[in-house]
C-alpha cells in the first residue's frame, strides 16, 4: 500500500514539475501565454526558431495593458538579452523628441520619475513598460524611442499630411521624412476597421496612422545603419505590426534585406489564415468594449466633442 501511494505521490510531483510556467498549456488567466510557430507548433522561449534567432527585427504586437503580453514580452526580452549578438529594445511608447531624455536615464543623470515626467511616458508605465527599460539598462542596451510626437499625429487625423508643412525644420525631424498614405492592403484595413464618421474624416484619421507606422519603421532602419549587428525587439499596438503590414512593411520598403519576424497575440480560437505568417502568442483576449452600440457611440460623440484644431495652428 505505502509503495503505491509513493508511487502515484513521485508521479504526481513528476508531471507538476515538467509544466514549467511557459510550456504548453491551457490559457486560463490574464497571465498566461504560450508561443506558436506559424505552423502552430509550440515554440519555448529557451529553444527559440533559427527564424527568430536570426531576424534582424523581431515586432512583437500588443493589446496595450495586456498582463500577459506585457510578461511575454520581459521573459522574451530577457531570453534575447542573454545571447551574444547585441540586443536593442525600439518601443511605440516614447517618441523621437524624447530621445534625449530616455538616454539620459539610461546613462543613470535622471531618474525614474524625470524620465515619466519629461520623456511623456504612457500611464500604465509603472506596470507594463518598467520591466523592460529596467531589463535594457541593465544590460547596457540602447533603446529607441522610435515612434511620432502624439501632438503632430494627432494634428495630421484632423488635417491631413498637409498640417506636416507647417512644421518647421526641429518639428519636421520628428516624424519620418517619407509618409505613404496610398493605397494599400493596409490602408484597406483600416478603412474597414472604421464605423464612424465621413470618408474624408477617415482618410485624415489612416494619414495620423500611417505616419507613427512609417515614423517607426524609419526610427529602426536608420538605428540598423548605425548598428547592422544588432538585433532589435519593436513594442507596438498588433495593429501596427500583424499580417505583416503596418511597420512591417515601411521597413522593407526603405530596405527589402532586412529580416522581420512578427509575433502577433490573439486566442487559437480566432487564429485567422491570414495569420499565419506571424508567430502567435496565444492569450485571452480582452473583454468587449462595448456590447451595448449607444454605448459605443456615445464614447465616439465624446472623442469628436474634445477634439479640435485650435492647438494645430
Amino acid at each position: 500500500m505505502f509503495q503505491r501511494i509513493f508511487i502515484a505521490l513521485l508521479s504526481t510531483l513528476l508531471s507538476a514539475c515538467s509544466m514549467s510556467p511557459h510550456s504548453e498549456q491551457a490559457i486560463i488567466s490574464f497571465y498566461d501565454y504560450q508561443l506558436y510557430s506559424p505552423q502552430l507548433t509550440p515554440v519555448e522561449l529557451q529553444t527559440l526558431s533559427d527564424d527568430i534567432n536570426q531576424a534582424d527585427i523581431i515586432l512583437i504586437g500588443e493589446w496595450h495593458t495586456h498582463a500577459g503580453i506585457h510578461r511575454f514580452q520581459s521573459d522574451f526580452l530577457k531570453q534575447r538579452l542573454q545571447q551574444q549578438r547585441p540586443v536593442t529594445l525600439s518601443m511605440e511608447q516614447f517618441s523621437r523628441d524624447k530621445q534625449a531624455v530616455v538616454d539620459r536615464y539610461l546613462a543613470g543623470e535622471i531618474g525614474e520619475q524625470v524620465l515619466i515626467k519629461q520623456g511623456a511616458a504612457w500611464p500604465n508605465y509603472e506596470s507594463d513598460y518598467r520591466p523592460l527599460i529596467e531589463l535594457a539598462k541593465s544590460h547596457n542596451a540602447d533603446i529607441i524611442a522610435a515612434n511620432a510626437p502624439r501632438a503632430i499625429v494627432r494634428c495630421i487625423g484632423r488635417q491631413g499630411l498637409s498640417y506636416l508643412d507647417t512644421l518647421d525644420s526641429q518639428q519636421r525631424q520628428w516624424v519620418a521624412a517619407q509618409i505613404d498614405d496610398s493605397e494599400s492592403p493596409y490602408k484597406e484595413k483600416f478603412m474597414a476597421s472604421m464605423h464612424h464618421g465621413t470618408l474624408e474624416q477617415t482618410t485624415r484619421q489612416y494619414a495620423a496612422q500611417v505616419t507613427w507606422d512609417e515614423t517607426m519603421a524609419d526610427s529602426i532602419v536608420t538605428y540598423l545603419q548605425h548598428h547592422p549587428s544588432v538585433q532589435i525587439v519593436h513594442i507596438a499596438g498588433k495593429f501596427h505590426t500583424e499580417q505583416g503590414l503596418g511597420i512591417k512593411a515601411s521597413i522593407l520598403k526603405r530596405n527589402p534585406n532586412l529580416k522581420v519576424v512578427v509575433i502577433t497575440p490573439g486566442s487559437l480560437t480566432s487564429i485567422s489564415t491570414s495569420l499565419k505568417q506571424d508567430y502567435w502568442l496565444d492569450v485571452l483576449e480582452p473583454p468587449a468594449r462595448y456590447v451595448s452600440e449607444e454605448n459605443r457611440q456615445a464614447a465616439y460623440r465624446h472623442i469628436g466633442q474634445t477634439n479640435n484644431d485650435s492647438d494645430c495652428q
